[in-house]
């Protein structure tokens, strides 16, 4: 049975819900105060709570329903707390969601509002399988392959690519938004081959200053200019015999591409200043945020350059393209900075896991890092909540919409979001997705059409 745990202190609220809820499939139980209420929490285990946040003996302010709720949180994370807040407690009552609450209303209640939100709520753990976020040392899904973590469809066709160009010596040149993981792939590239044993040596282009550049690249001799007084191999030589990695190699200044492209050809080079030829034996990798067509198009990027490059090349999908591996990476990157901090941090929130899905990652996985790290430090709670992460209004999770907006709007705003996250988890899949929100097929494709959202795009294939 689904069971429903109501804490109030107000006797009348109390019967209010006990009548208007009495003819529907749940188990009620009701406590007038935290202790109570924690008490049969811990006993019954239900799957909705509606928790008054003014309890006493503080019923003036929210400490106790606060302090509740975070236990609540702590001892079950997977059920639906619904917190019941005055016309004046916004402000707790966006705290509590922050802290993991799946919803709020406001008082005096509405029974019928309550209903709809309670549903959702027991749908919403249907969909969820009763299960609270995954604790850190459970499984998260597939292990890394050559230390990249992915189980997408994309970034299977990528590790089969990294176990084929790994065999040869050919430049492979790598495609890829900032922070999809350019300098992995490379990094895999490498460690997969046969020269795994010698140095892979990386060369940002876009880094260093134009004039430092060719010495960068392939030295100097002593004297070959001010401030030259020792002789000093350059990055080329240090990759003999291993791998060298020319990251961002489409923001290489035109003169640059002259002499590197004489390199690629020759294997050989002549340190600044210097006139004896040096043999190498490198082989190349390269990868860049730039559209190298439109650069060539514009004149930008040696056409020649081009082909000596990207021999063999290969495109890395942006995170919003990865589906669930968001939420691998996610708890993947808490595995990682949570061991680093002395707290005890269990997972995410169902909201914060929420949001990590929706955000579109314009950064990749470098931002998602990047704001998992920044929680670790923040979160002073069990499971990470949205704020931590830095998700405020203007990117809500689902199920939280900002105040200032009319009721019609955070409807559109509502049916919009968890639209693209059913397409989302199920990277495109309409019949899985229309199940999952309760729709059927015909009114899932309405609703596309409503807000003009394409399936395709949320689609791996």
């Amino acid at each position: 049975m689904a069971h429903i745990l109501i804490v109030d202190d107000n006797n009348e609220i109390r019967q209010q819900l006990k009548w208007g809820l009495s003819n529907s499939p749940y188990v009620l139980h009701f406590a007038r105060d935290a202790k109570e209420a924690m008490e049969i929490f811990h006993s019954v285990k239900p799957g909705v709570v509606a928790l008054d946040l003014g309890l006493p003996p503080r019923s003036e302010d929210a400490s106790q329903g606060v302090s509740c709720l975070e236990k609540m949180i702590a001892e079950r994370p997977s059920s639906k707390i619904i917190v019941i807040t005055g016309f004046d407690g916004e402000a707790n009552a966006r705290k509590a969601i922050e802290l993991g609450a799946y919803d709020f209303f406001r008082k005096p209640v509405d029974i019928g509002e309550l209903r709809v939100m309670i549903r959702r709520a027991f749908h919403r753990l249907e969909i969820e399988g009763s299960a609270p976020p995954p604790r850190r040392n459970q499984a998260r899904g597939p292990k890394p392959v050559h230390g990249i973590v992915g189980g997408c469809e994309a970034m299977g066709e990528i590790f089969a690519f990294i176990n084929k160009v790994a065999a040869s010596d050919a430049p492979v040149l790598i495609y890829g938004e900032s922070g999809t993981g350019k300098e992995l792939v490379a990094k895999a590239i490498h460690e997969a081959s046969s020269r795994r044993e010698q140095a892979l040596v990386s060369i940002n282009c876009g880094a260093i200053p134009e004039n430092l550049l060719e010495s960068e690249f392939f030295g100097h001799e002593r004297g070959a200019f001010t401030g030259a007084t020792s002789t000093v191999r350059g990055k080329v030589e240090y990759a003999e015999n291993g791998t060298l990695f020319l990251d961002e190699i489409g923001e290489l200044p035109l003169n640059l591409q002259v002499k590197l492209l004489r390199f690629l050809q020759d294997m050989s080079i002549q340190r600044v200043g210097g006139r004896k030829t040096i043999e190498i034996n490198v082989r190349v990798l390269a990868a860049t945020n730039v559209n190298i067509h439109e650069a060539m198009r514009l004149g930008q990027f040696r056409e020649d350059l081009y082909y000596r490059i990207g021999v063999v090349s290969i495109q890395l999908p942006p995170l919003r393209d990865r589906g669930e591996d968001v939420v691998l990476l996610a708890n993947h990157f808490l595995d990682i900075h949570g061991r680093q901090l002395p707290k005890k941090i269990l997972g995410f929130s169902p909201q914060a896991l929420d949001a990590i899905r929706n955000y579109p990652w314009p950064g990749n996985v470098r931002e998602l890092e990047n704001k998992v790290r920044r929680a670790v430090i923040l979160t002073e709670q069990p499971y990470i909540a949205p704020a931590c992460l830095g998700f405020g209004d203007e990117f809500p999770a689902a199920g939280i919409v900002n105040a200032n907006k009319t009721l019609r709007d955070a409807r559109t705003q509502l049916e919009r979001q968890m639209l693209a996250q059913a397409l989302r988890r199920f990277e495109g899949n309409i019949v899985k997705a229309s199940e999952s929100l309760g729709v059927s097929r015909p009114t899932f494709y309405d609703l596309l059409r409503k807000h003009d959202i394409d399936p395709k795009a949320f689609s791996n294939r």
